[in-house]
């Protein structure tokens, strides 16, 4: 497909696909374009576990070195590593493995389009197509894809309805992030998921010193059971009603409380309870808190 083709018909037809590398997400992205009716015709696989999910799920796909993967593709998913893409780009640019017209997508955050400068000077259509998603290398990520949305960046009007049209079509949502904002977009997203799972485990380690009465091995499976419903609840409250979803201690302005369980917390571990007071400052400014609140969590209880 030419660029002139992309002018003319944005709406991509069934297209070649290449996946460098088969990771979690290139995997969970190339099998949904599979899906789409996309053939996958060919990825790249180093490790074990790649080369498992590569020819479990993305079975007729040829497992080759990356320049002979984007050589055969009229759309190219780069899903490396966000340290890995510039190079990645640069060495596909200077062995020329890349053909005018390519449709080449990476799936970084992180970065927008001009990442692939090198590649675009030399015809290619460059996109990025970011999942806010978070993978596990399961089948399962796959199915995920087609409740997520995607952060789209174009250089125009032209890659904007591809990139539309490719997320569209595996059942997703496009949302389109500015070039300049791209760095914000991925800090946001980071900061719910990977500190949400910070959080989860600090809550159900502290939950488990304190169940002293289940036995060690069912400790565990305890704790978590007890914190899920609560999790899920407050995770959709905040969803639906914002700020107005915050209960507990905080929310009342009882410093009393929280003073305790910075007391029981730091016991168990004191990283936790940093955590915690962290957490809680930034809860207290959101809410409006009284002095003696933030006396507490700076310390100053007492003097």
């Amino acid at each position: 497909m030419t660029s002139h083709e992309l002018t003319r018909d944005p709406m991509p037809a069934r297209l070649a696909v290449g996946v460098i590398s088969a990771g979690r997400v290139g995997t969970a992205l190339g099998e949904a374009l599979g899906a789409a009716g996309h053939p996958v015709v060919a990825c790249s696989a180093v490790s074990d576990a790649s080369v498992g999910r590569a020819t479990t799920r993305l079975p007729e796909a040829a497992i080759l070195p990356p320049p002979e993967v984007a050589e055969r593709s009229e759309l190219l998913v780069l899903a490396v590593p966000d340290t890995e893409l510039p190079g990645l780009v640069r060495g596909l640019a200077a062995c020329g493995a890349v053909r005018p017209g390519t449709i080449v997508a990476h799936t970084s955050g992180t970065y927008g389009i001009s990442v692939l400068a090198p590649l675009a000077d030399s015809g290619a259509l460059a996109l990025a197509l970011h999942p806010a998603m978070t993978f596990l290398g399961t089948a399962e990520d796959t199915v995920r894809l087609r409740s997520a949305c995607f952060g789209v960046t174009a250089a125009d009007a032209t890659g904007s309805a591809v990139a539309q049209a490719l997320v569209l079509e595996i059942g997703a949502e496009p949302v389109a992030v500015p070039e300049n904002a791209r760095s914000l977009y991925h800090a946001a997203l980071a900061h719910g998921a990977n500190h949400l799972v910070t959080l989860v485990v600090d809550a159900v380690a502290a939950l488990e010193a304190a169940l002293d009465d289940v036995p060690g091995p069912e400790r565990r499976a305890t704790a978590q059971r007890m914190v899920a419903p609560l999790l899920s609840a407050a995770l959709d409250n905040v969803l639906r009603r914002g700020q107005s979803a915050l209960t507990g201690p905080v929310a009342r302005d009882d410093s009393a409380t929280v003073a305790r369980h910075l007391d029981a917390l730091g016991a168990v571990d004191p990283e936790i309870a940093n955590g915690y007071r962290a957490l809680a400052r930034r809860t207290a400014q959101q809410s409006g808190a009284s002095m003696p609140m933030f006396d507490v969590l700076d310390g100053r209880q007492g003097r």
